[in-house]
């Protein structure tokens, strides 16, 4: 038998037929033949490619293993894009080549058993071959703009300000010290944020919003997603939570975006910390630590973040010249939005039942470094 052959037969068997019996005929037929790996490896990297052509990138498909299969799998993913990424001919973005550079890879050694290599393989396989048609993030696809997103301006040195600020108000254990970067770190994002905002809109040429996908990952998505969401409204951004792919999609301009992924992750770390911190208190005080604690913990310190994002942004002061330019970007963000997601449904929190959960979430995200927006020189 031909190595085609045989792997033909070995996928027919283990991909369109999904029973565990069938899995195992395949992988035996694999690991039977070596001369077959080449093979096996040029058609994954077909799969690979069928999946961009469905609107997923590569941290989302690492992202969707990791939550459906194992860190295994997803080395095996990983491997498998950096692979296809050296022969596509395809121009890709910025994000999207930042995303290929930091995925897991496998190791050669893993291969030792070959029956437990290709039945990962075969399973890895399945997953891509059954992933659906995601919201298509390139606007511009066909139409003369590399894919995988807008080719995206050398990091600022503000930005990097940024990162370095947030980075050390959760590092210190000062609540002082991290008031003071926090509000430094916020004040920088608006400055930021106006000063993008007036240079687009004096640019000969204007581009309109982008869209990313920020993983929310388990545990407590719902209470996350709930948080990513007010993050990128108080950023003139607008976001929509995918909970099968564990993933939101926030729409909003470049450099909105870049504080969104900054704000929530800050935000997420220190309220981490603070759960934290919050369970030694109950347990020394003679309360086991519960699931549900931490599921009404988190979705109160969302909510509450959520009333002091609205809030601050609320009091921004904005003078007359600026307002037209900030009406017509939010009308942009919501025309993108209602074309990548003419529908939308809503959905209500669960397991949040836990008074003391709730309560030391709120006293959390009370304490929680979110300053309003000083007035801008």
């Amino acid at each position: 038998m031909s190595t085609s052959a045989t792997v033909d037969r070995a996928f027919r068997s283990a991909l369109y037929d999904t029973g565990d019996d069938t899995l195992d005929t395949g992988a035996s037929l694999l690991a039977a033949d070596p001369a077959a790996d080449a093979e096996v490896a040029r058609r994954g990297e077909d799969l690979v490619a069928s999946a961009w052509q469905r609107g997923w990138q590569p941290a989302d498909v690492v992202r969707v293993v990791r939550r459906e299969l194992d860190e295994t799998h997803a080395r095996l993913a990983g491997s498998l894009i950096r692979a296809q990424a050296l022969r596509d001919g395809r121009v890709r973005g910025a994000r999207w080549q930042a995303q290929v550079a930091g995925l897991p890879t496998s190791e050669a050694a893993a291969r030792a058993d070959r029956f437990s290599y290709a039945t990962a393989v075969l399973e890895l396989y399945r997953l891509l071959l059954r992933l659906p048609a995601l919201e298509p993030l390139d606007e511009a696809a066909g139409a003369g703009e590399p894919p995988g997103g807008r080719e995206r301006k050398p990091e600022s040195r503000i930005l990097g300000r940024i990162r370095a600020l947030l980075a050390k108000a959760e590092a210190t254990g000062f609540p002082e010290e991290a008031e003071a970067l926090s509000a430094k770190a916020q004040e920088l994002m608006a400055r930021h944020s106006v000063d993008e905002a007036l240079l687009a809109a004096r640019a000969a040429v204007t581009e309109g919003p982008d869209a990313v996908r920020i993983g929310v990952d388990p545990p407590y998505e719902q209470a996350k997603a709930v948080l990513l969401d007010a993050v990128a409204a108080a950023n003139h951004c607008r976001a929509v939570w995918n909970e099968a792919f564990g993933f939101s999609t926030v729409v909003g301009f470049a450099s909105d975006l870049e504080a969104v992924e900054l704000l929530y992750t800050s935000l997420l770390v220190q309220a981490t910390g603070a759960m934290t911190r919050a369970e030694a208190a109950q347990r020394a005080g003679g309360r086991k630590r519960t699931k549900t604690f931490r599921q009404s913990f988190l979705a109160a310190y969302a909510h509450r973040v959520g009333v002091r994002l609205a809030a601050a942004a609320a009091e921004v002061p904005v003078g007359e010249d600026l307002l037209p330019v900030l009406a017509s970007r939010e009308v942009a963000v919501g025309e993108r939005m209602d074309r990548l997601f003419p529908e939308t449904t809503t959905t209500r929190l669960r397991g949040v039942s836990d008074a003391a959960g709730w309560e030391e979430g709120s006293r959390a995200a009370d304490a929680a470094q979110v300053r309003g927006r000083k007035r801008l020189p």
